[in-house]
Formats: structure tokens, sequence, C-alpha cells
């Protein structure tokens, strides 16, 4: 009797073994200048394509759990620049799902352009991008009434507010963010820092100008999940990778409940009268509390 021979796991004996994962396609990396045109790989790449697997890691548990695995899916990548991201779940995930959709959003047109252009050439047929405004795409015809999944990585300063007004207003199961770069709070933290100091000893906790960027992040951070519990959301923080490859590393989850929370919206409220937040800023005054 002959026995069988082992067979090896897709890319197994590739020399990038422990960056591909099975079945990935190495052109699609190598498209998307993760790769080398010779099929290798520098440090900086490295990091970059382990913080999209973490992602994709809990992208994917999410699709799971929507009915049939996500066959039908749909999922918007807002603020979707060179779209990593989206090609890297379309591939690993999407691809064998026929009726799943993923819609990159994106105001820059030549990336729309450059990313269309290779979603058609790897046959990602399923995989749409557009040149819309966050205002736009809440409305647009071209993209469907409900989205199941709404991500936004690495998107800076307001992106990721707007990603989270277009989940809401799509009325999204699940949103996925990993917020960068909020400056707008630091700008009223420091505008406002003068009366603040006269007010509470707490000011001095950003009174020096590294001290208000980092206050800065944190409150905006906090703020957005009060908003998302307020609006009827499950939120969860967490860390995306290691803080030794990226300092932008904060993951925030949401999932849709439906329950609305008075008590996150009063906490909301009260933050934004201590900090001297203006009641309009992305709305998140105007909850009933």
């Amino acid at each position: 009797m002959h026995k069988k021979k082992p067979t090896n796991p897709p890319n197994a004996t590739h020399p990038l073994a422990d960056v591909l994962r099975s079945g990935q396609s190495v052109e699609l990396l190598k498209e998307l200048h993760i790769l080398t045109r010779e099929g290798k790989i520098n440090q900086d790449s490295r990091r970059k394509l382990k913080q999209v697997y973490h992602l994709y890691q809990f992208i994917e548990k999410i699709l799971k759990e929507l009915p049939d695995g996500g066959a039908s899916a749909t999922l918007a990548d807002h603020g979707a620049g060179k779209s990593y991201l989206g090609f890297i779940l379309y591939d690993l995930y999407f691809k064998q799902l026929p009726g799943a959709r993923i819609f990159g959003i994106e105001t820059r047109a030549e990336l729309v352009q450059r990313s269309q252009a290779l979603a058609q050439r790897l046959g990602f047929d399923r995989m749409v991008f557009l040149n819309l405004s966050v205002a736009a795409s809440a409305d647009s015809e071209l993209l469907p009434e409900r989205i199941d999944v709404v991500t936004a990585l690495h998107a800076c300063d307001t992106a990721t507010d707007d990603a989270i007004a277009f989940g809401l207003h799509k009325q999204a199961r699940y949103m996925v963010l990993v917020p960068c770069c909020q400056a707008e709070m630091a700008r009223l933290l420091n505008a406002n820092k003068a009366l603040a100091l006269k007010r509470t000893p707490l000011a001095e906790l950003w009174r020096r100008p590294l001290h208000t960027r980092e206050m800065g992040s944190q409150i905006t951070n906090v703020m957005r999940c009060l908003y998302l519990e307020a609006q009827g959301y499950q939120v969860t923080v967490t860390e995306l990778v290691g803080w030794e490859h990226s300092l932008k590393n904060e993951l925030i989850i949401a999932e849709r409940t439906g329950q609305t929370n008075r008590a996150a919206a009063r906490h909301l409220q009260a933050l934004m009268d201590q900090f001297g937040i203006p009641p309009d800023l992305h709305n998140w005054g105007q909850i009933p509390i």
C-alpha cells in the first residue's frame, strides 16, 4: 500500500511563507508595492502588512457573524486611500463569496482611478471605487441603502468622524475604526486653554503643547465612543498591533444594537461642557439626553 505524499499548503514553500497567507495573490502584493517586483519585502512594508493582517483578523470574525457567513456582505472602506485593506480583504475573503461587495470611498480622483484599474486587472469584479465626498457618499445611488460593515484605517483627523457619520446614516451593523492624527480637538483645547486654566487645575493636563496633542487624541476617541454608544452601538476599544509597530494603534469596534444609551449621551454632553467643545461639533451635542 502506497502512502499518500503529504501536500504543502499554498505558499508553504515560498520564501515569504511567514508573510503570505494561504492562497494569497503575490501579484496583488506586488501591485500594492508591498512586495518588490522581485518578490522581496522591506521592514516598513512588513510592518504595514502586519497591521493590515491584524485588522483583517478582526473583520473576518465580524463577517463570519453576518448571515450566511457574509455571503452577501457589503463593506464600505471610507477614506480608502490606496486601498491596501480593501484589496487584501477581497483577496483573502470576499472573492470566495459570490454576492459580497466592497466599496472603496475616496475623495482623491487619481487614487480611485488607480484602484479601479487594478481591481479590473485582477478580476476583482465585485470591488467598486467611488470618488465621493462624505456628504455625497451618504446619499449616493451608487451605494446600497444599507451597509453591513464600515471600515476606516488611519483616517486622518476628522475623516474618522466622517466614517462614523456615514456608518450611522447607512445603519451599519459594524464599524471598524483606526483613528489617526486627531488635530481638531487639540486646536479647540489650545484655543480655550487660558480660560480652562482659570476654571480648573485639570487644565494642567493639556497646558503644554505635547500634552495638548496627546489629550486631544484621547478626548476625541473617548467622545467618539460615547457618541456611538448614545446612537445604539456597543463599543470595544483595543490595540491594533504592538506599539513598536505603530503609534496609531487604537482600534474601535462598534456593533449596532439599536438600543440608544441616554447615560452615554449625558456623559458626552458633560465632557463637551467641561472642555468647552461647541455642541454642533460632529453633531455630538445634538443627541437627546
